[in-house]
């Protein structure tokens, strides 16, 4: 058994296993989930926020929140709300919610620390220079010129630079470490920065900020994190972050890395993300095609199912890419559970029942949800006029086509079998009305008329109907893969990636629905209420589809 136990367990979870085996850790375990507060977090970082999160809760650890906040030029305080949100919506909760930004006097004594040590120096150099004196991963670099300052003129200099003497760009503090490293980061990195811009919670305190290598590795150290988790690119990283906390003598923290999340038909970079925005290719962070945490929430998705999915995904070494399908499978599953199904009709045309009383209204009971029948029923009201959806009458239908025509008979979901008559038509050709009878001894859970037929159709009722706008999302990018498109990558956007139907019509329970609240709209697929919605204009999302179809149409 515990043979199989082990087995189970991704590479992670073995490390932090073997750890606490050999007694490394008395105290526990300690994760923490660091996000730049500079955009809304997307999928990605519901893996990495799961991943975080579920090694401390598995193995009886704590997880801090911590906001990597050391570019004071793209960090605002909206995206931090959002982030924090969103983590709490995911269902996780924080030990700490800390800020790279509260150590920014502890971390400036650290660099103090080192340029004493003789670890550091004060670099004059432009940045092109800068990048030009690094070499190349064959060719080793070049020392700065400013590389042997004393300690003395580097501390005087460091100081003038927190004072505010400096303009932007005309200092630069950097690791001294081995130009000639086979490791790039190693090559005198670094460590902070002249920015004379006001930050979103120290205000103007501070016009020096320390760059992330220098900062990441130094929260960890502070906060006595035991396992640093990062994604794969920051593998090379890591000797750089094992560097500063051996020099400064400081707790050891461990980075561990692990596959990003890659989704297909689907923009991963937050940068990419921002630009659409910028540019108005959608309607904001939230706009349901959109990957982020926010949006995928607005379109319908669940904690859970987001939760299921990272946990399908797994936890890999390489970097792949996931099927957006998959994502789309664990939202299925899940709403199947708990949506009720409901009646909608996006494409309407009018049905007559000819032998129905006029003026008539018949109130039938209907189960919400099959899966569920604790959810009980509601009474869905329906009468003689009807809508139905147009794709489900041909005028000449070809055999195997068990919805309606003329001749052929159909039931009408959790009501009566009817036949159709005969139908008008447009002057265009298109179908105007369809006239069909019902059979009274045909009622749907008391059908005594021995008449078996092979289609059921949904539809509301036109004098209780309630119209509403209804949106309907697809993949984001016609192409699989993202990962390698430039900056245009914006022409690959789905043309058919937002569809607006202004004029569908819903059953009147409808009318009551909550903003978020899932139903699954029988035959089409699962929705919910947008925050869009006013009185007298009900606006829904398509969550997903019943079945993938995507797939099959790529094909033809």
């Amino acid at each position: 058994m515990e043979e199989s136990k082990s087995k189970s367990l991704n590479f992670l979870e073995e490390i932090v296993q073997a750890d606490l085996a050999a007694g490394k850790y008395p105290q526990g375990i300690f994760t923490r989930f660091p996000p730049e507060p500079n955009g809304y977090l997307h999928i990605g970082h519901a893996k990495s926020i799961c991943l975080n999160f579920g090694l401390a809760q598995k193995f009886g650890g704590k997880t801090n929140l911590r906001f990597d906040d050391t570019n004071p030029m793209t960090e605002e305080t909206e995206y931090v709300d959002s982030i924090k949100s969103d983590v709490a919506w995911l269902g996780f909760e924080w030990e700490n919610e800390l800020y790279a930004s509260n150590y920014f006097e502890q971390i400036y004594q650290f660099a103090v620390s080192l340029i004493k040590k003789g670890l550091a120096y004060v670099d004059d150099s432009s940045a092109e220079d800068i990048a030009a004196l690094k070499g190349t991963p064959t060719t080793p670099g070049t020392n700065s010129p400013y590389r042997d300052r004393s300690v003395d003129e580097n501390l005087a200099l460091f100081a003038a630079m927190r004072n505010g003497e400096f303009p932007d760009g005309a200092k630069v503090l950097r690791a001294k470490i081995d130009m000639a490293h086979p490791n790039m980061h190693m090559r005198d990195p670094l460590m902070y920065r002249i920015r004379h811009v006001p930050h979103h919670r120290t205000g103007n305190q501070w016009c020096i900020y320390p760059m992330y290598d220098f900062a990441h590795g130094q929260s960890d150290s502070m906060e006595g994190i035991t396992h640093s988790i990062c994604t794969l690119e920051f593998d090379v990283h890591r000797p750089l972050y094992d560097w500063f906390i051996n020099k400064l003598e400081i707790f050891t923290s461990h980075q561990y890395e692990f596959a990003r999340l890659n989704l297909s038909h689907t923009v991963m970079s937050k940068r990419k993300l921002l630009q659409m925005v910028n540019e108005k290719v959608v309607s904001g962070w939230d706009d349901p095609r959109m990957p982020t945490i926010s949006a995928l929430r607005r379109r319908g998705y669940t904690a859970a199912s987001i939760r299921n999915f990272c946990e399908r995904i797994g936890v890999a070494k390489r970097d792949n890419l996931i099927d957006i399908s998959l994502l789309e499978f664990c939202i299925r599953e899940d709403l199947n559970k708990i949506a009720d199904r409901v009646m909608a009709v996006m494409d309407p045309v009018k049905l007559i029942i000819s032998n129905y009383p006029e003026g008539q209204t018949e109130d039938l009971l209907v189960e919400n949800n099959p899966e569920d029948l604790v959810t009980g029923k509601r009474i869905v009201p329906f009468s003689r006029e009807l809508y139905i959806e147009r794709e489900d009458f041909m005028v000449e239908p070809p055999k195997k086509f068990f919805r309606l025509g003329p001749g052929l008979q159909v039931r009408l979901k959790g009501a009566y079998i009817i036949t159709c008559d005969h139908f008008e038509l447009n002057s265009d050709g298109s179908v105007k009305e369809i006239h069909a009878s019902y059979i009274p001894e045909s009622k749907s859970g008391q059908d005594t008329s021995g008449i078996h037929v092979k289609g059921t159709i949904h539809w509301v009722s036109i004098p209780h109907a309630v119209q509403a706008e209804v949106r309907l999302f697809d993949r984001l990018l016609i192409v699989e893969d993202a990962s390698e498109l430039g900056d245009d990558f914006v022409k690959f956007v789905n043309p058919e990636s937002l569809q607006i139907i202004e004029n569908a019509f819903v059953e009147p329970s409808l009318a009551e629905a909550k903003i978020g609240e899932a139903v699954q709209f029988i035959r089409k697929g699962y929705y919910c209420l947008d925050r869009d919605s006013k009185p007298g204009h009900l606006v829904f999302n398509r969550t997903v589809t019943l079945k993938d179809t995507w797939a099959k149409e790529q094909k033809k």
